[in-house]
């Protein structure tokens, strides 16, 4: 691993290497870099360069912008002398991708592994709900993010921490990820504070994504795509209290109903379904793998 230092703040990069066009790796909020390592595994004929987005894992704190963002990942591009990488990103990383192809409209490749909308999205996004019941189930999605913002923005003491980390081993457990591999990059994300811990990202970064309308929803800025962009669909809600379930349904209903418009609209835009939750990549590391190279190979040998 190393970093990179031609930015404003400094980046952590992981190269793992490869014979093959470069791909940057970008993972979702909360997460950091480890959360591709069992992907990277499974990847073939690329070379494949995972990055700690700014605010996350072992890089620098700064304001949370698209921009901002955008041009931290042009200087590691730079300083690795990656020319013109495809690009795939979990969650927000997923989104990121989309607005580097906007950016680059020579990308060779881009793909979004569940990176299109937060579960607190516009109600019009809901299909085949009441909306009295929408606007109830948003106001009680909105107040959980809420608190979990807060409780996540707290200091922990190590004991804190040690029980923090056996609930997310138990968490992992239970969506059929690897909880060995699934805690090393939770604790990548502990920063240590006046004798306790602090979890990145802080509330800052947390804030800012909740303010910007495309995490709400970054279908709009995909529709501008011209480059062939690949989106994987997860077919499983995330876990959520059971009066929500009835929610995550039409949040579901609706983005199946707009992703098959946007791929109707947008020849370059491919939609795929895998049999996952949200956390796809921890979840089916290997078919997830499959998908990107086999995207990505394809639209190589196209340029």
């Amino acid at each position: 691993m190393e970093t990179i230092l031609d930015g404003d703040i400094p980046i952590a990069v992981h190269d793992h290497g490869g014979d093959g066009p470069p791909l940057l790796l970008l993972h979702g909020a909360g997460g950091n870099l480890l959360n591709w390592r069992q992907v990277a595994a499974h990847l073939s004929g690329v070379r494949a360069v995972a990055v700690d987005l700014r605010g996350h894992g072992r890089s620098g704190d700064g304001p949370w912008t698209w921009k901002a963002v955008l041009d931290d990942l042009e200087h590691v591009v730079a300083a690795l002398g990656l020319g013109e990488p495809a690009v795939a990103g979990h969650s927000l990383g997923g989104m990121l991708a989309g607005l580097w192809a906007a950016r680059h409209p020579a990308c060779p490749a881009a793909v979004s592994l569940d990176g299109h909308r937060a579960a607190e999205t516009h109600p019009a996004n809901y299909a085949g709900l009441d909306a009295g019941q929408v606007t109830a189930g948003l106001a009680t999605l909105h107040e959980m993010f809420s608190r979990q913002a807060e409780a996540a923005a707290a200091p922990m003491t190590a004991g804190q921490a040690e029980a923090f980390l056996d609930g997310q081993r138990a968490f992992a457990a239970a969506q059929n990820a690897d909880p060995d591999d699934w805690e090393e990059s939770v604790r990548r994300n502990l920063r240590a504070h006046d004798g306790g811990f602090l979890l990145r990202p802080g509330p800052g970064v947390t804030s800012a994504l909740r303010e910007l309308p495309e995490f709400a929803d970054a279908l709009p800025v995909f529709r501008r795509l011209t480059g062939p962009f690949l989106i994987v669909n997860a077919t499983r809600n995330p876990p959520v209290p059971p009066h929500l379930v009835p929610l995550m349904d039409a949040y579901r209903a609706g983005l199946r109903r707009d992703l098959a418009a946007l791929a109707a609209e947008r020849p370059a835009i491919e939609v795929r379904e895998i049999d996952a939750g949200h956390g796809m990549v921890a979840e089916r590391p290997a078919e997830v793998a499959a998908l990107i190279t086999g995207f990505v190979h394809r639209h190589s040998r196209a340029a």
